[in-house]
């Protein structure tokens, strides 16, 4: 596995992570809060991110794209979205890369799964819940943890 490789699925660990600091612990009617009018519930955005990871995957495998259901239940959901990023990160260990097909995984589905996690702890905010300030530098990390096991 080259550089690439471990970078983009450091880049999904870190979703992982950071998904994880956004609804562990949240109210249990966190899945439903609605912040206005147009605005994604926190279960609506993990499903659109599990639609993401979902559509990035059947890319790369040549498939034509399948759209992910949302579950009726909000942690199903998460680990839902968790599996799909495990599968992923899988295929991006065992994947070759087209010349430029890295930095169109970067700017597009994976920056777009970021700026949703950080919707998600807006949310948390604002739903009077706000996670805790951490230092993500020096967060524990693994490229190998995609799962909703985070530390």
């Amino acid at each position: 596995m080259g550089d690439t490789q471990r970078l983009l699925r450091h880049q999904l660990a870190t979703v992982a992570y950071r998904v994880q600091r956004a609804v562990r612990d949240a109210p249990s009617d966190f899945g439903d809060f609605v912040a206005g009018s147009g605005v994604r519930t926190p279960h609506q955005l993990v499903n659109h991110m599990a639609n993401l990871i979902c559509y990035t995957a059947q890319a790369l495998r040549g498939e034509n794209a399948v759209l992910v259901s949302e579950l009726a239940d909000f942690a199903e959901e998460i680990g839902r979205f968790h599996e799909l990023l495990g599968e992923l990160s899988i295929l991006l260990a065992e994947s070759s890369f087209d010349r430029g097909l890295d930095e169109r995984l970067l700017q597009g589905p994976l920056s777009d799964a970021m700026t949703h996690v950080g919707q998600l702890a807006l949310l948390r905010r604002l739903a009077g819940a706000p996670i805790a300030a951490e230092d993500f530098f020096s967060a524990p990390i693994t490229r190998d943890n995609v799962t909703a096991r985070q530390p």
